[in-house]
């Protein structure tokens, strides 16, 4: 997913295309360095430097990509990002990878659990966390023309394809399993899509159909669309890589409170507090009841429970 995206954005990002990297992902941009030096910069271990120099770089008419571990893109210089990038409504797009836990077992400091909490407090800023590579790309296209700021977070690792078939909006919400009737909706972004996917076989083998919806676009959340998506179900639960009090699930409950719409909300996430736990990201995801099994186990007791 990630090199997805890179590798759309090189191919079609012009002569004006500036990369900025904050002495991350060096690799990924190797040929790109040796093809055109003059358009990638490593500012080093600077990153509140980095945002401001890449909101300079937009004025003078440049279409900059800033690239970090998320921590390091969006937590450590979040007032330049506030007051040089989305105050400005600057075209600068702002990539970072390792969403989640994907950094595991690199520890709190690398993990982005809270980082859709930060980006909500931005006016201006396009939020995307695709899920796959077909989102990656259509993502990339979008960044490409975009007229603000946009924060993409990925993930580093070699994702499951979720969509069959090229991803035409990529601002929309996008069902990926929709039975006739559907006993609940499943919505979820970013890498955790594969359990998700998983889970939903689980409670088929069980007699009870979800109706999945990737969810690409959190900010801003077309709500109109989403609701429309989730007629007729009884329940629906977000699954997130990501505190849910400030990530997906606090938006939906937010959604749910004005709407008042028929179904029940669950949510899902990583809980709300500092992690000491030490394992791989599948041991991350077992030890918070985000894999598969336990996903499908607790969809289940949640609709039973409401029968």
């Amino acid at each position: 997913m990630r090199n997805t995206f890179i590798d759309a954005v090189i191919a079609r990002g012009g002569n004006d295309l500036m990369i900025v990297s904050g002495d991350a992902g060096l690799g990924v941009f190797d040929e790109f360095r040796r093809e055109v030096p003059d358009s990638f910069l490593n500012l080093g271990v600077a990153e509140q430097n980095m945002a401001s120099f890449a909101a300079g770089l937009a004025l003078t008419g440049h279409k900059v990509y800033v690239y970090n571990i998320i921590p390091f893109l969006l937590y450590r210089c979040y007032e330049q990002v506030r007051n040089d990038i989305c105050y400005q409504k600057l075209p600068v797009v702002m990539v970072g990878v390792g969403s989640g836990v994907t950094y595991a077992p690199a520890g709190m400091s690398h993990y982005a659990v809270e980082d859709l909490g930060l980006a909500a407090t931005l006016p201006n800023l396009t939020v995307l966390s695709p899920c796959d590579a077909r989102e990656a790309q259509t993502a990339a296209d979008f960044t490409l023309t975009a007229p603000g700021p946009v924060y993409v977070r990925l993930a580093k690792r070699g994702e499951r394809a979720i969509h069959g078939t090229p991803v035409p909006d990529i601002l929309q919400p996008l069902v990926v399993s929709a039975p006739d009737a559907a006993d609940c909706a499943i919505l979820f972004h970013g890498s955790i899509a594969d359990d998700v996917m998983d889970a939903g076989k689980l409670l088929k083998e069980r007699g009870i159909s979800a109706r999945v919806i990737s969810l690409p676009c959190l900010q801003p959340l077309q709500e109109d669309v989403l609701l429309d998506m989730l007629q007729g179900v009884r329940m629906v639960v977000t699954v997130e890589e990501h505190y849910a009090e400030t990530g997906l699930g606090g938006s939906v409950a937010r959604l749910a409170a004005n709407r008042r719409p028929a179904w029940k909300l669950r949510e899902r996430g990583i809980p709300n507090r500092f992690l000491h736990e030490i394992h791989d990201a599948g041991g991350m995801r077992r030890c918070f009841g985000l894999n598969a099994a336990a996903l499908a186990r607790d969809i289940e007791g949640w609709l039973n429970d409401g029968r």
